[in-house]
């Protein structure tokens, strides 16, 4: 359980942030912007959820609490408590392969009900759309990030999978709030018009 007692610790005042296994870090580290892109995503979520109707209220949730596990799991560096892979444990919280397969069923629950795209479409639509395309840009971002930090250090391949499907998943249920009423993307439409 955790419990926080008080806010601030002065810890960070040296531009460093302390990880789960008790190292610390630079604050601009590629490891500390993957988990601040996961955090921007959890906030712009929350903004997202209280536009929404059931089922994406409930399913918002579950994902906020797996995005506080994906920061969990990219705050603990491989290797740490004397891990040699990426399985969870006592000591040590990891995103699992049912966490992404849960999504992947999730989107297709949602997709099927969906006609087939034949055009690009504008992020936008409805109020609570727009909210949800917004945490899908920065979903890809987080993933970008992931990435990078993937590039330099091992991440957790089903961390990796995780923040990928999540992108496809908003993309999704953006579509899905929208009912076949997204903009879409007229390629090349003001070129011609007059100014």
């Amino acid at each position: 359980m955790v419990r926080l007692n008080r806010i601030y610790t002065r810890t960070g005042d040296d531009g460093t942030t302390g990880l789960v296994d008790g190292s610390r870090i630079a604050k601009h580290h590629p490891r500390m912007i993957a988990i601040g892109d996961v955090d921007e995503l959890n906030s712009a979520l929350g903004l997202a959820s209280i536009a929404v109707a059931a089922p994406f209220t409930d399913e918002f949730a579950r994902i906020q609490n797996d995005l506080f596990d994906l920061g969990a799991d990219l705050a603990t560096p491989f290797g740490a408590f004397d891990t040699t892979d990426f399985a969870p444990s006592d000591m040590v919280l990891r995103i699992v392969p049912s966490q992404v397969e849960w999504l992947e069923h999730t989107l297709d629950q949602h997709n099927d009900a969906l006609a087939p795209l034949r055009s690009f479409i504008l992020p936008g639509g409805s109020d609570a759309a727009a909210r949800v395309h917004l945490a899908r840009a920065i979903a890809r971002r987080a993933e970008r990030g992931a990435t990078a930090l993937a590039v330099a250090e091992p991440v957790n391949p089903a961390a990796l999978a995780y923040i990928n499907r999540l992108s496809d998943y908003l993309f999704v249920v953006a579509r899905a709030i929208n009912a076949g009423a997204d903009p879409l993307w007229v390629p090349g439409a003001s070129r011609s018009q007059e100014k």
